[in-house]
């Protein structure tokens, strides 16, 4: 397998090679097999995490026991409980390994000092988070209007090749519908 570097993590920015050993020295790398839990709530949330190689899930749990998945995580995407890692709040989110994955976690100490460091990725951070709150916008929309066919084909188009390491009711859960409804959606599609 691959080795990642700094430049895999923060794809498309130059960086001088003091700018490298900063930066990697702020890093973990953690391989987590499938099934690790990684968040729960109620915990703080002192990591964000990038994933090299594998999926990770955030969801939550309703009081009624229904499950709610809100982001999956596979290759080049970071994931965390936000809203507590940036506010220090408490989680609400479980974070869990639904594919082994080799990731690479960082604190908001030493991503502050980064920021400081090396000034190229606070740029970097600014524009993923434009994106990212772009797509939960997007999200939020398809949620609210699209069919369940529809809400299928934009997952397959986002998460390409993720559908056979997630489990049905994850992706069900994710999409807002039941495993019946995905079940039907695919048979639909299957005879067209």
């Amino acid at each position: 397998m691959q080795k990642c570097t700094i430049k895999d993590i923060f794809k498309g920015i130059e960086f001088s090679s003091s700018q490298i050993a900063i930066a990697e020295n702020k890093f973990t790398e953690i391989f987590v097999e499938k099934g690790t839990v990684l968040l729960t709530p109620g915990e703080l949330v002192p990591y964000q995490y990038f994933v090299f190689d594998g999926c990770l899930r955030t969801y939550f749990i309703t009081e009624n026991g229904k499950e709610y998945t809100l982001q999956f995580a596979i290759n080049d995407w970071w994931i965390s409980d936000y809203t507590a890692f940036f506010t220090g709040e408490k989680s609400m989110f479980y974070i869990d390994c639904v594919k082994d994955a080799t990731i690479f976690k960082i604190s908001k100490e030493s991503m502050e000092q980064l920021y400081k460091d090396v000034p190229q990725i606070e740029s970097f951070f600014r524009i993923k988070m434009e994106r990212f709150f772009g797509s939960y916008q997007k999200r939020i929309l398809s949620d609210l209007a699209l069919s369940a066919e529809e809400k299928y084909l934009r997952f397959l188009k986002s998460y390409p090749n993720i559908e056979k390491h997630i489990k049905n009711y994850h992706l069900a859960s994710y999409l807002g519908i039941t495993t019946e409804s995905l079940s039907r959606v695919r048979n639909e599609l299957a005879k067209k």
